[in-house]
């Protein structure tokens, strides 16, 4: 597919809200294959559209190969259990990091591609990952979420 310019931090896209998905089409698809080309080859963890320039409740969390990349469209968090605070960083924020509180578990309800309902379980760095792209799809950066 093709690599997007990823959005970086001063550019008021980020800090807006996204809006929801409501065609499983094949827009979508192709907006999902570029994502995942750019996140591969930023070697990041995680990319949500809004850090493509698209304003839609759409992110991607990769952490290993056998797992491959999880889609989630139109995600929300419907658990979470516990604290962790541990350094986070932002492909929308290069050369930068800092210590971040978010939950330990976090139960994520979606949607895949074709509009399916789906549910991921994350703990650790994958329940840091969900939060930290669905945060980039209400307007919130890591920075955000600083620990004080």
């Amino acid at each position: 597919m093709a690599i997007r310019n990823i959005v970086k931090i001063g550019d008021p896209i980020l800090r807006k809200t996204s809006r929801s998905v409501l065609n499983f089409d094949e827009k979508l698809h192709i907006l999902l294959e570029d994502m995942k080309d750019t996140l591969h080859k930023a070697q990041g963890v995680g990319l949500a559209a809004p850090q493509v320039g698209i304003l839609r409740r759409v992110c991607i969390v990769e952490l290993d190969e056998d797992e491959g990349v999880i889609e989630l469209i139109n995600p929300v968090i419907v658990e979470e259990k516990g604290e962790q605070h541990e350094v986070e960083g932002c492909l929308s924020i290069p050369d930068e990091s800092g210590i971040t509180v978010r939950p330990m578990y976090v139960k994520v309800k979606a949607q895949n591609r074709y509009g399916d309902t789906v549910f991921y379980e994350g703990e650790g760095l994958k329940a840091r990952a969900f939060c930290h792209e669905i945060d980039h799809l209400n307007g919130i950066l890591y920075k955000d979420r600083l620990e004080k």
